[in-house]
């Protein structure tokens, strides 16, 4: 990443990140008319643009393919595409597991910057993408393309009416399973069409006649016909050879000398070639093989996990890298990367390349090929020079590559046994060149020092097993790559442009404050090949607020690649009612969130025109006067590793009041905050407050309990408090932190061990002292 883009990240420029509800001010353009004059014709026969085939795998490792080295499993479509198209040897997912992965393909950001750095644990918020993410999928079909998803969403909750839905990030039609957990079970008694929840009844009291996969393939050829005559993205996340181990036929492997198990995962992977074989047949037969780029890839490393059982080792799965699904090893992450197109990449057919890139990079590289506008702060690149060979670009290179892992599952025995016990740290890889660092955390606390974190060094030129660590033969590289670590990851939320591929931006502070004056700004960019005339930019607040222009708001002309802006003051009532407010930063925002709207219009080629871009707005109440407890202020953000976060009580795990009055050691307290590791938990003081005082333990509640959690305090990101390893033995410690001139404190409880159990850690009394101390609250 660039330093401008690291300094748009953390807010010193104007355009900062408007969030979502909860975490600030976020946006997704209404719908409009597409407008394909955005774009230039790229590559496809007779002026044609090309048409994007993505299919993308579940769990498929490195060496699963009869491309790849794989001997015993048949792929003869697979390993036509890669003998015709280009074969990747050093290609990466974006995660060792499935949902931050998935987010970093559609969103072209790496998991240090993307809305989901971990997998869903239960089915949550947590694993939905936001109002202010951009897909591949909106650029596309802002710029004329018909979009597709089948299979496989796994991002966010069964709700049809939220940000995280296909629908609403970019795909005119969906089908398949909307959750991460529902895609496991390869016959299910419903999908999703759309908005729809549709019963399969064939599949209902353990009956087995409908194989969603197939469902999915029969799918994407319907699209496929039906959009011949016009560009498309099908994207085809299969559920395919993600476990359980259960297929329609363990055909053509019944007859081998294997276990039941071996036979189910090698007839699961040669169906997803015979599934490829099927789209490539209906694109010859329809004249579109000319017309269309395929994608092949995978989201992460092989398992070797459900029933019926299967050993990964007697198909040298990975390829004979080091590690599996859930280890940041080669093994976890390198995955088989596959593009065919004879014609728009005919200058690398039949080729195998070294060149790295990975998932997040697909973003930039598709709408290169098509044409169309990206945001300016992707972590992607476009690959379109290391994929057609053209003289006129030459490919780009990363800097570095980066990847985090987090997760709660214990893995496969071969997974752990690669990580040498330390499936369940935190962890954190980094490749720059052919330099590979691997660090793991004592548990699954970032915050700990670099001293306490276990650093490998691997030269993958000479070791692509990673086999040697040279740590302590090249410590001056081990620091450098660590010190990349600490610049790819930004603490959440952070701070990201607000983008629309319909031409708007806009920017403002995270949050606006009940009694206080903020200024907005819209942004209209042209994304189009000619010129507009007649801009004009406004901006829409709530009934009772005020909204003053600051600037000049209406433009003659605006040229291909230009951007005009203009900037309001938006003040709001001193009574102004908080946002509300959730366990989490919430990703449905409901009908009572606060909304501005704006908009721009214009004329091109005689007609008059326009974009929409509703953003929702974060409210908190004015920055507190006198001594006030937490428990009695207004968030602005909360999230909580088990059910919501507590008022004056603890946590109880399951709905919210769930929870007994908050008791530390025998001691028990009116006042406090109730949660469960991971959490935290930020409030506007506005400079007012002066000392933040608490008592921090593990509750009552879980004694005598194995939890061990720490405890912090920020103020404006720096780091105030750090409370050590506390457990159940430990009595409360007391808080008495300077909290002078601090915007916004942040209350912070992590598992200080790989263990997740047990994290039921209360903040007793959790008061904030203001300058006028003798007003008590």
């Amino acid at each position: 990443m660039t330093a401008e883009k690291q300094q748009q990240r953390r807010g010193l420029t104007r355009r900062d990140l408007l969030k979502t509800s909860g975490a600030g001010l976020a946006g997704t353009a209404l719908a409009s008319a597409p407008y394909s004059a955005m774009a230039s014709p790229r590559d496809g026969a007779a002026g044609r643009r090309p048409n994007f085939v993505f299919v993308y795998t579940d769990d498929l490792g490195y060496g699963e393919l009869g491309c790849y080295g794989q001997e015993h499993i048949r792929t003869p479509h697979l390993d036509r595409l890669a003998s015709e198209g280009v074969r990747f040897t050093n290609h990466y997912a974006g995660s060792p597991i499935c949902g931050p992965s998935r987010c970093t393909l559609l969103t072209g950001l790496h998991v240090g910057h993307s809305t989901v750095p971990k997998n869903p644990f239960g089915e949550d918020e947590r694993s939905s993408l936001r109002q202010e993410d951009v897909t591949f999928a909106e650029v596309l079909k802002a710029t004329g393309y018909r979009t597709a998803c089948y299979g496989k969403w796994g991002l966010g909750l069964e709700n049809p009416d939220q940000p995280s839905h296909p629908n609403r990030r970019g795909f005119d039609e969906f089908f398949g399973y909307i959750s991460h957990r529902h895609a496991h079970d390869h016959y299910p008694t419903y999908l999703w069409d759309n908005g729809d929840r549709v019963n399969l009844p064939e599949n209902e009291n353990g009956r087995k006649a409908a194989f969603a996969p197939d469902l999915f393939t029969d799918r994407a050829l319907d699209f496929i016909e039906r959009n011949r005559d016009d560009p498309f993205l099908l994207f085809l996340p299969t559920t395919l050879p993600h476990s359980p181990q259960d297929v329609p036929s363990l055909a053509p492997y019944e007859d081998r000398p294997w276990g039941e198990g071996e036979k189910a995962h090698a007839a699961q992977i040669t169906r997803i070639d015979s599934h490829v074989g099927r789209i490539m047949d209906t694109l010859a037969d329809l004249g579109l093989d000319e017309d269309t780029i395929v994608f092949f890839t995978s989201d992460n490393g092989p398992h070797q996990a459900g029933r019926p059982g299967f050993d990964a080792e007697f198909f040298d799965s990975n390829g004979g890298l080091r590690g599996y699904k859930r280890n940041l090893y080669e093994g976890g992450i390198r995955v088989p990367m596959i593009a065919w197109a004879p014609r728009i990449l005919r200058r690398t057919a039949g080729s195998t390349s070294d060149h790295v890139w990975a998932s997040h990079d697909v973003f930039p590289t598709l709408a290169d090929f098509a044409g169309a506008p990206v945001p300016d702060d992707l972590d992607g690149i476009s690959m379109r020079g290391a994929l057609d060979g053209a003289p006129s670009r030459r490919p780009r290179e990363h800097d570095y590559l980066y990847w985090f892992r987090l997760d709660r599952h214990v893995g496969s025995a071969p997974a752990r046994e690669a990580d040498r016990g330390r499936i369940l740290t935190l962890c954190e890889a980094v490749r720059r060149d052919d330099w590979k660092a691997v660090r793991f955390a004592p548990g699954r606390d970032r915050f700990v020092p670099d001293e306490q974190w276990d650093v490998e060094l691997y030269d993958l030129g000479t070791d692509p097993g990673e086999t040697t660590n040279v740590a302590a033969d090249h410590p001056e590289v081990a620091l450098s790559m660590v010190a990349l670590m600490h610049e790819a990851w930004e603490e959440r939320p952070f701070e990201r442009d607000v983008w629309s591929p319909e031409d708007l931006s806009v920017a403002g502070p995270e949050f606006l404050v009940a009694g206080a004056t903020s200024t907005v700004t819209v942004t209209f960019t042209n994304h189009r090949q000619h010129a507009v005339s007649d801009v004009a930019l406004m901006l829409d607040a709530p009934d009772g607020w005020r909204v003053a222009s600051v600037s000049d708001s209406t433009f003659r002309a605006v040229h291909p690649g230009q951007s005009v802006d203009a900037s309001w003051e938006v003040s709001l009532p001193a009574g102004t009612e908080p946002s509300p407010s959730g366990y989490e930063t919430s990703s449905v925002p409901g009908p009572d969130a606060y909304r501005v709207r704006a908009s721009a219009s214009h004329r091109s080629g005689g007609r008059r025109g326009g974009t929409r871009l509703p953003v929702i707005v974060t409210v908190v109440p004015a920055a507190p006067e006198r001594d006030t407890y937490l428990s009695d202020l207004a968030w602005i953000s909360a999230a909580n590793g088990y059910g919501p976060l507590e008022r004056d009580m603890g946590n109880g795990r399951q709905g919210a009041d769930d929870g007994a009055t908050i008791s530390l050691d025998g001691r028990t307290y009116d006042k406090g905050l109730g949660s469960h590791a991971p959490a935290d938990v930020r409030y506007y003081l506005g400079g007012n407050g002066t000392r933040f005082v608490a008592d921090v333990g593990i509750d009552d509640f879980k004694r005598p309990g194995r939890g061990r959690v720490t405890f912090y305090v920020f103020g404006d990101g720096e780091m105030l408090y750090d409370s050590g390893m506390l457990d159940a033995t430990d009595p409360p410690k007391a808080v008495d932190v300077d909290i002078s001139g601090v915007q916004v404190l942040k209350l912070t409880v992590e598992h200080a061990t790989d263990s997740t159990a047990d994290g039921h850690a209360s903040w007793g009394t959790a008061l904030v002292r203001c300058s006028d101390a003798g007003r008590e609250p």
